[in-house]
């Protein structure tokens, strides 16, 4: 049984992984055929609802599932050496979905032109992740 939790851990961070990497490339629009900044599909306001129900989705996977009254809970139905991977597994799930059915808006917040401030900008995209992956793994 204990090898079976391990490879299921495994598989649960290896598909964090996946999930992680795309994730940087769909804000950046590096590497995946479809980024947030993707053309629209549908209408500003379809697009706007659907765009924060996903963020929405995301928020309360992620806080519901991270509050200790929760994991008290969540332990009675899955074993608690499986919890922690659980979690991660259904944080990519909706990682994906909200990726995958993100809906672009034709409106430009911010464009940024100045080699010297694309680099800052570069630089803090860049440390950003690597807050969000290392704080993660507290």
């Amino acid at each position: 049984m204990r090898s079976v939790i391990l490879l299921y851990g495994i598989a649960c961070y290896g598909i964090f992984l996946l999930s992680f990497v795309y994730a940087v490339g769909f804000i950046d629009n590096l590497w995946v055929p479809k980024s947030m900044d993707s053309l629209p599909q549908t209408s500003f306001t379809v697009a706007l609802l659907t765009d924060l129900g996903l963020l929405g989705l995301f928020a309360v996977q992620h806080s519901v599932m991270a509050r200790p009254a929760f994991k008290r809970w969540w332990t009675k139905i899955v074993p608690q050496a499986i919890e922690r991977s659980t979690y991660v597994l259904l944080s990519c799930i909706v990682t994906f979905m909200l990726v995958w059915f993100w809906q672009g808006v034709d409106v430009v917040i911010w464009d940024v032109r100045h080699p010297l401030g694309q680099t800052v900008l570069w630089g803090l995209f860049a440390v950003g992740w690597l807050m969000v992956h290392w704080s993660s793994h507290r």
